[in-house]
């Protein structure tokens, strides 16, 4: 039963048990005011306590639940906020005792109660932004009544939480108890029935920031200061209603149905056919092989994550160097107060750098980050089979080297896969963890559980040239190759994408990560390439000239000594005589026509990855692109993207 009944005395316990989060369905909602009736009827009783078995009070209202409704599913979500108002009319006290998390309906439940009392750790907020919706059932007219206007405004727009000793100076809670159930029954002797939305708004002196011009251009943020405008202006019944329409114009908005895309999809990506769903393996120490940008970055993800870390280099300069590079990036982050220095200094200290493979036989994981060459990647991983311990993950970070091949190298394949890293390693989220033919299930299923443990989001991929992500990146940069080639101004070609939401357009990737990377790539694989296939010509010229990005000021752009871009004549006169000699006609091309062919580039790669079982699912690659290559969360990745009528 997913609401039990206990008693303390005269206090009916109504404990809600919906494992894994106690997320609210239509069902619970009903059982729920189902045993609030009874309680209330029952003689015996003079006080409700609700709370929430296990971990959570409840984390929100179950979004599968909304995706059914978009979808033609189902007709209509159960009316939570008609039921949470009949549950505040209870005429004997209702308290919710507060563990955990309290969000989004889990929230609304708590605030249509008559008190709340939570533990100092207690997680309460109004996150549904974040999936481009508002509160759908009541928060924004309660929320005014316990906070004032402009911190319920500031609550239900930019979605971030607060932990319990917040929550209680801001009104949200009556108390902040360790055991907030045991507070709960004490109070119910001290307190009468308080209804909410009874209560006045409250004086407010709270100045919340501005909206960003992104947040404005979306649905769901400007609809929640409206809705909270009606607990001003409007009664309580009329402020429900614009509320639950305002509710329903985001819901059934593209970037809604995006962004909860998203959310699922990331939930999704770590249920694999026929791989087990394993605890994170217990690893105390990790050892990284090269100490270059994505080496550090590795490096920097583990002890992030507690576990200490042997840093290999082949010489004392570069260990040291790589060191610096380390203790640079924890300096940067403390002084942008994103963490204290004794965090710093403590994470730092758990990356020991060293020369040789000593200390290697004790890792339980052997990631190799070395330059992207086969002969070097395979001697490395002969080398590291020779001393890793028969039950270590040897893992490399290759982008786009076949895996087989390198797991050849060694005498145990079922041990080898891709761990491919996204830079800066340590703050992007994404790791394409990618099969080889050999590769042990019981490894992708352990390798899945480690990335939750290092706070990252692991997809399982297949292996090909490029993977996911790369083999439709390349597509993509070739396609916005192929428009400067025919015409188009290369400002146009980042402009476009940008203005779509793009964190950086394709050519300036090109210059931060060094065009030198792809040339010496292309140049190691041309007797691969297929004749009579157009490919793009400039970066290779680019290249022949020293111009690799912004490693040497030169690329596509021009750099100051702050590494901003400056449009160069140069680049444009190269252009032009490259297009004149291969033939080409060039033509004046809008950023319509950019975004267009671009966007299709990417999604026409995509299906062929997804009908040759490269990735399992189009969410997969929609969250490596979100997550990998800062695709807007809100246009739901290049396959929902390109599946919604924009």
């Amino acid at each position: 039963m997913p609401v039990s009944v206990s008693r303390r005395g005269p206090v009916a316990v109504l404990t809600i048990d919906n494992p894994p989060v106690n997320a609210i369905t239509p069902a619970l909602a009903r059982e729920l005011e189902a045993r609030v009736a009874e309680a209330v009827a029952d003689g015996e009783v003079a006080a409700i306590v609700l709370t929430g078995a296990g971990r959570n009070f409840i984390a929100g209202y179950d979004i599968r639940e909304f995706v059914r409704i978009t979808s033609g599913e189902t007709e209509a979500v159960v009316d939570l906020g008609s039921i949470l108002n009949r549950i505040e009319d209870s005429p004997k006290p209702l308290i919710a005792a507060i563990r955990g998390a309290a969000l989004g309906g889990g929230l609304e439940v708590a605030i249509a109660c008559h008190y709340r009392v939570a533990s100092p750790d207690a997680l309460l907020g109004q996150p549904e932004v974040k999936l481009g919706l508002i509160p759908g059932a009541g928060a924004t007219q309660r929320l005014p009544r316990l906070t004032g206007s402009s911190r319920a405004a500031a609550l239900c727009t930019f979605g971030e939480p607060v932990r319990g000793p917040e929550a209680l100076a801001i009104g949200l809670l009556d108390e902040v108890a360790e055991d907030p159930v045991d507070a709960a029954v004490a109070m119910a002797a001290k307190v009468g029935p308080r209804r909410t939305r009874d209560l006045p708004i409250s004086e407010d002196t709270y100045v919340p920031p501005g909206l960003s011009r992104k947040a404005l251009a979306l649905p769901a943020p400007p609809r929640a200061i409206q809705a909270v405008e009606g607990a001003l202006k409007l009664s309580f019944e009329d402020g429900l209603r614009e509320e639950a329409r305002l509710f329903r114009e985001c819901l059934f908005s593209n970037e809604s149905k995006s962004l909860i895309h998203v959310f699922l999809g990331e939930r999704e990506a770590a249920r694999v056919p026929g791989v087990p769903a394993v605890p994170a393996p217990d690893i105390k120490l990790a050892a990284v092989i090269g100490g270059g940008t994505m080496g550090i970055g590795i490096a920097m993800t583990y002890a992030n994550a507690g576990i200490e870390v042997l840093l290999k280099e082949t010489s004392l300069l570069l260990a040291d160097k790589a060191m610096n590079a380390i203790h640079k990036n924890y300096q940067g982050s403390v002084l942008r107060g994103r963490m204290k220095q004794a965090q710093a200094d403590e994470r730092m200290a758990r990356i020991k750098p060293v020369l040789d493979y000593n200390g290697f036989e004790r890792a339980g994981i052997i990631i190799e980050a070395a330059f992207e060459d086969m002969e070097l990647k395979r001697r490395i991983f002969a080398e590291i089979d020779a001393v890793a311990n028969a039950d270590a993950i040897l893992a490399t970070n290759t982008s786009s080297l076949n895996i087989d091949t390198i797991a050849a190298a060694t005498g145990r394949p079922g041990r080898v896969i891709g761990h491919h890293f996204f830079s800066p390693a340590h703050v992007m989220k994404l790791i394409e963890i990618v099969r080889g033919a050999a590769t042990d299930p019981a490894v992708i299923g352990a390798s899945l559980a480690l990335a939750k443990r290092l706070g990252k989001i692991g997809v399982v991929v297949g292996n090909c040239k490029g993977f996911v992500g790369n083999r439709m990146f390349h597509c993509y940069r070739r396609e916005a190759q192929f428009l400067v080639e025919e015409g188009a101004r290369i400002e146009d070609v980042d402009g476009a994408l940008t203005d779509f939401g793009m964190a950086m357009g394709p050519l300036t990737v090109g210059d931060l990560a060094g065009l030198d990377v792809g040339w010496r790539i292309r140049q190691q694989h041309r007797h691969l390439e297929a004749p009579g296939v157009r490919k793009p010509l400039i970066e290779d010229r680019l290249c022949e000239a020293g111009r690799f990005g912004q490693k040497t000021r030169a690329g596509w752009y021009r750099y100051d000594e702050e590494r901003n871009r400056i449009p160069d004549p140069e680049v444009n006169t190269l252009v032009q005589a490259v297009a004149r000699e291969a033939g080409i006609d060039r033509r004046f091309i809008g950023r319509e026509e950019i975004l267009r062919r671009c966007m299709d580039a990417l999604v026409e790669e995509g299906r062929r990855i997804l009908d040759e079982g490269i990735a399992l699912r189009s969410s997969d690659i929609d969250v490596i692109y979100v997550h990998g290559y800062g695709f807007p969360a809100h246009k739901g990745g290049p396959m929902k993207w390109a599946e919604l009528d924009w």
